[in-house]
């Protein structure tokens, strides 16, 4: 197969080649890699790359993937070197622009989304041929270490923003997009010892474009890390725990379900608790899916902000000669979503109250390239402040912010890679002539196939107690079949949308409760008086841009008032600034939308966050801290 650069104007092609999403499960070759916590089966591929940087796909280096390609014989320019991951804006090579509801190129260059105008047709060249589609070219050179030689070896992309090719030694590999979710390949066709040449071009613009229309500055480049991946001759795949707790909330089951891969296997299952001792031990042995026999549990320790409680389940995976090889650890727990007749959700037995901040993931020296310390930095902010819930806006988050979620004791909405605001609002009007997804089938399995992947990375964290369908895309046929797959697929957890409200003849289909954005304390209060039939989030509120934050007391009286009220998420935790050296002043300041000469721009509307863009809290923080702690 070779790449075809016209899949950029088709939204029925989303992915080329690419490995069916999976849980985010790690693994090791032995215990003690566990405890030094580095596996041998990972290699990293980040750092310096070579690069070139084209404004247009016509300007592309065409056969930069071939083996024998010399950067330094391209004509239009050398090759450069980058960073991965890193944003191509900032490294200097792009404009930076930052926009929030409208698609960046209003104003500019007249598109529509393929298949609105006309049921039909696609337009050639939309994305294609277009004078605003930048394209960078990466290549990285690897040799295999000995470990990974003979052995079964794939590519992992942690985020790459917004449509990447893939070549390895100049065989053409796969094609991917959504920027926000891991994509993996197989090289192990390709692969030689020695010399591997990986080639990615990554494409600025696709039809992606048009449901990731999120608030927030807009990048392009290979953001997240990127890695090697060796599979032993035996590997489990996927891991499907499912924790169940009994209406004693004493008392649960545990069902585990393995995909192994590569030849029959014997698989070890042991789970400790918190003091180490071992509650559960069973032995399966097979390939492909092998599930394991339901295991009881008395006296259960429940995981909840309070007490988040995590199980240590461990598999060891022999082969027929009972030679180890991988060991797979993950924590879990036990904890119970419910939506009761009251029409008031619990967890636990006990009524939630969703103390939550809207998280976008930041850094004012490097955008949305976070490190560890970045995420584990919030969490504490978070837990110093009273906050218990955080919503993924608007996209999965880098893969350790669950695993660091269940462990602090968070709740999460956990949020799909989804918004397509400048589809169906204009200049503030709402006008969904071309709304996508909307009820279009050719855009069905694009928006499908992201909750399938948003459910399978992290189904198995007890953090996640709501999947979020997306935010402001209107609604239609499209996204109720998201919800759809949710509700096949896992009933331990709710369903949550906001845009239904503007289609209501979906409300039975779309969304476990009734959630809006910035709705007033008398509105909310005469919803929640008529007899509704859902509870009442606010998966945004308390906008905090400028000297706001005011007014925090008239929603927290409608905790006391009214059961089916369960909170809400402010809007939001941390600014989108960049620090920018200033050359007149000498001195370092941070820089929000509008302050690159970009336009259009939404200016400082990127300021909205309860703490500066490097991290340090503003004064509103206070009042989060004080009012969330009065229901914690």
């Amino acid at each position: 197969m070779q790449a075809n650069l016209q899949w950029l104007d088709d939204p029925e092609v989303f992915r080329v080649n690419q490995l069916p999403a999976h849980s985010d499960h790690h693994y090791y070759r032995d215990l003690d890699e566990i405890r030094t916590g580095s596996s041998s089966f990972i290699k990293s591929l980040n750092g310096p790359w070579r690069f070139h940087f084209a404004s247009t796909p016509s300007e592309r280096p065409l056969h930069f993937y071939s083996p024998d390609f010399d950067s330094a014989d391209f004509d239009s320019a050398d090759f450069d070197t980058i960073q991965v991951p890193g944003h191509i804006e900032l490294a200097g090579y792009s404009q930076i622009q930052y926009i929030n509801t409208l698609y960046p190129w209003e104003g500019k260059i007249y598109r529509r989304p393929p298949y609105t105008l006309n049921q039909d047709q696609l337009e050639v060249g939309l994305f294609s041929d277009a004078a605003d589609n930048s394209v960078g070219s990466y290549l990285k050179q690897f040799d295999l270490d000995d470990s990974f030689k003979n052995q079964r070896v794939i590519i992992q992309f942690q985020g790459v923003e917004e449509a990447l090719y893939v070549w390895l030694n100049g065989h053409f590999i796969g094609y991917a997009e959504d920027s926000f979710t891991p994509s993996e390949f197989d090289l192990t066709p390709y692969l030689q010892d020695q010399d591997n040449l990986l080639a990615v071009q990554v494409y600025k613009r696709s039809t992606a474009a048009f449901i990731e229309d999120q608030d927030m500055y807009r990048f392009s480049g290979i953001f997240r890390d990127v890695n090697l991946l060796a599979l032993p001759a035996a590997h489990v795949v996927d891991l499907d725990i499912k924790p169940e707790v009994k209406d004693d909330f004493e008392r649960g089951t545990l069902a585990v379900t393995a995909d192994v891969s590569g030849t029959d296997a014997i698989l070890e299952l042991t789970v400790t608790n918190q003091n180490k001792q071992v509650v559960a031990s069973q032995t399966q042995s097979g390939m492909g899916k092998v599930l394991f026999d339901s295991m009881p549990f008395d006296n259960l320790k429940l995981w909840s902000p309070t007490s988040p409680t995590l199980y240590q389940l461990l598999i060891k995976v022999y082969n027929n000669q009972h030679q180890l090889l991988e060991v797979v650890p993950y924590q879990f727990g036990f904890r119970r979503v419910e939506l009761r007749e009251d029409k008031v959700i619990y967890v636990n037995n006990q009524r939630l109250i969703l103390n939550g901040v809207n998280r976008h993931e930041w850094n004012a020296h490097s955008g949305r390239v976070i490190t560890m310390q970045d995420m584990q930095n919030d969490i504490q902010t978070m837990l110093d402040n009273n906050i218990n819930a955080v919503r993924t806006c608007h996209y999965p988050d880098q893969l350790p912010w669950y695993g660091l979620c269940d462990q602090a004791g968070l709740y999460v909405m956990a949020e799909n890679n989804l918004e397509s605001h400048g589809s169906w609002q204009k200049m503030g009007a709402v006008e969904p002539s071309y709304n996508v997804p909307g009820d279009n089938p050719h855009w069905l399995a694009a928006v499908v196939d992201r909750a399938r992947s948003n459910y399978e990375w992290f189904k198995n964290h007890p953090s996640i107690i709501f999947w979020s369908l997306g935010n402001e895309s209107f609604a239609g046929e499209d996204i109720a079949a998201m919800q759809t797959f949710y509700k096949e697929h896992d009933t331990s957890r709710l369903v949550h949308y906001e845009g239904v409200v503007r289609a209501p003849e979906l409300r039975d289909r779309i969304s476990d409760v009734e959630s809006r954005m910035y709705e007033t304390p008398a509105n909310i209060a005469s919803y929640l008086e008529n007899n509704p039939d859902k509870p009442f989030l606010n998966c945004e509120y308390m906008h905090d841009m400028g000297n706001s934050l005011g007014g925090m007391q008239s929603y927290n009286d409608l905790i006391d008032k009214y059961p089916m009220y369960q909170g809400g998420f402010i809007w939001d935790f941390i600014d989108q600034a960049l620090l920018v050296h200033d050359p007149i002043t000498q001195q370092d300041v941070l820089r929000y939308g509008g302050d690159f000469d970009e336009r259009h721009s939404d200016y400082e509307f990127s300021g909205d966050g309860l703490l500066f863009a490097d991290r340090t809290p503003k004064p509103a923080m206070q009042e989060v801290k004080y009012y969330y702690g009065l229901h914690k």
